[in-house]
């Protein structure tokens, strides 16, 4: 948030006020602000306190806030409270440290002519008001990821409020990753020198990074003309190493019956089926197949090849948390309506037998394929298995990070999500977990990212996904 001194010179100091759902989406956001002060008031202290003891996701990291400002604050006394204690942070040149505050902000309302009323937010904007109000000499910021809640700040007079930025990696999503380089015309003739290398099936091209000069590991490159497919296996200061995968052979691609309807399925499908390939992160728009990808090629795994044991299949949204405990049933029929994509596409690859009831369930007892809560993550170590991670722009980059800890040896995780779809209130395109895994992930060599552009589900669903 607050900028680096890239001088001697000292900064301008500034008052970040922080709402509750900073907190909630990064625990230690208080230590993110450099040499600036931190101000918490007592009605977010107020607010975690009943977060944390409720049956939610968001709990947790409630519970990690509190225990984390408790750690800082655990020594101090009331006046060095009120002062401001220092915050355990590297010093930048010149300048001093930032220091934490906790301020009582429930009678503030008698002292400025703020926000009516006892709502929390109202407060909360308020302590930012009577902030602006007493420090002459330092700009107070106002730090929310609640875009209501900032509108009203600045109808109610306050001068500066701000989203909170620091876990984000790009300003557009424009500018996200998409997996691959797609090159103009013919690939072969912008390449001036190329050597090959064949080792055992596979052929190898290093070609000058001129040609390629911001590719990744494992991103792919297809040309317009059809005719060169391929996949980045090598980056050095002046040369690019690529796999060939050729690009008939690559759109020949088959998993569990299903053959990809273009280029962009095809380089999904071969990321899926590869197992030294341990991320897969699917993006896209709805009805561009990779939900669809993702089980076919779990069950070609699974089934075809025994390469894992099992496939477990998870989903978050802000209603499971809430909702799980009151539906009837196991784990699995809990979580079932919450999974109906799966299910759809389930159906889908099995329409054509017999007995497609029978078929389903025969697959989904051979494939071990099990329907998990996010929270069934948590404290686990999963060994061996597929797991599909549905609908995952709705989680942050902290609720991901506990899920990809969570895959042991042996695990490929799969995460798809539709950046135009996401549901949580305090979470947007560029600052969604999926975004920051995709651009976190991008120098791994075990990890692939593929944007599948373009709809093949109907005319109807491609009409209303290009012009709603």
């Amino acid at each position: 948030m607050g900028s680096s001194a890239i001088s001697v010179l000292p900064v301008e100091k500034k008052v970040y006020v922080l709402d509750t759902n900073i907190l909630l989406h990064e625990p230690f956001a208080f230590l993110c602000f450099q040499e600036h002060d931190v101000v918490i008031p007592m009605t977010v202290l107020e607010e975690l306190d009943h977060i944390k003891d409720r049956k939610k996701d968001v709990s947790r990291d409630a519970r990690i806030a509190i225990r984390a400002l408790e750690d800082i604050l655990r020594d101090v006394t009331p006046e060095q409270m009120l002062a401001g204690v220092e915050l355990p942070q590297e010093q930048q040149a010149g300048n001093k440290g930032g220091h934490l505050k906790i301020l009582n902000d429930h009678h503030l309302e008698d002292q400025i002519s703020g926000l009516p009323g006892n709502e929390n937010d109202h407060r909360i904007i308020n302590t930012a008001l009577f902030l602006q109000e007493q420090s002459k000499g330092a700009n107070v910021v106002l730090v929310t990821k609640d875009i209501n809640m900032r509108l009203k700040a600045k109808g109610a007079g306050l001068e500066r409020v701000e989203d909170y930025r620091t876990d984000q990696l790009i300003d557009d999503v424009r500018f996200l990753t998409k997996g691959y380089e797609k090159v103009t015309g013919d690939f072969w003739k912008t390449i001036k020198r190329c050597d090959s290398e064949t080792i055992g099936r596979e052929t190898y091209h290093t070609v000058n990074k001129d040609v390629l000069p911001s590719v990744f590991i494992n991103q792919y490159v297809v040309d317009e003309a059809k005719q060169f497919a391929g996949r980045v296996t090598r980056i050095e200061d002046k040369d690019v190493t690529i796999l060939d995968l050729g690009y008939d052979r690559l759109m020949g691609r088959t998993a569990w019956g299903i053959t990809p309807k273009n280029v962009y399925q095809a380089m999904a499908l071969n990321a899926l089926l590869d197992p030294t390939i341990e991320l897969v992160v699917l993006t896209g728009p709805a009805g561009c197949g990779k939900t669809l990808l993702a089980l076919a090629s779990a069950l070609e795994l699974v089934i075809e090849k025994g390469l894992y044991d099992k496939v477990i299949v998870t989903r978050n949204t802000p209603e499971i948390a809430e909702s799980i405990g009151f539906l009837p049933g196991t784990e699995e029929e809990k979580m079932a309506p919450w999974l109906a994509a799966i299910t759809d596409s389930l159906e889908v690859l099995h329409k054509n037998d017999e007995n497609p009831h029978s078929s389903l369930n025969y697959i989904m007892d051979k494939a071990n394929i099990q329907f998990k809560s996010v929270n069934f993550m948590r404290g686990r170590s999963i060994q061996n298995a597929i797991v599909i991670l549905d609908e995952s722009q709705n989680l942050t980059a902290s609720q991901l990070k506990t899920i990809i800890t969570r895959c042991g040896e042996g695990t490929k995780l799969i995460c798809s999500g539709n950046l135009a779809q996401i549901d949580s209130s305090y979470l947007s395109a560029v600052t969604s977990g999926l975004t920051y895994i995709v651009e976190k992930f991008k120098n791994f060599e075990g990890s692939a990212t593929i944007n599948l552009n373009g709809v093949v589900r109907s005319r109807l669903a491609s009409f209303a996904e290009e012009h709603l």
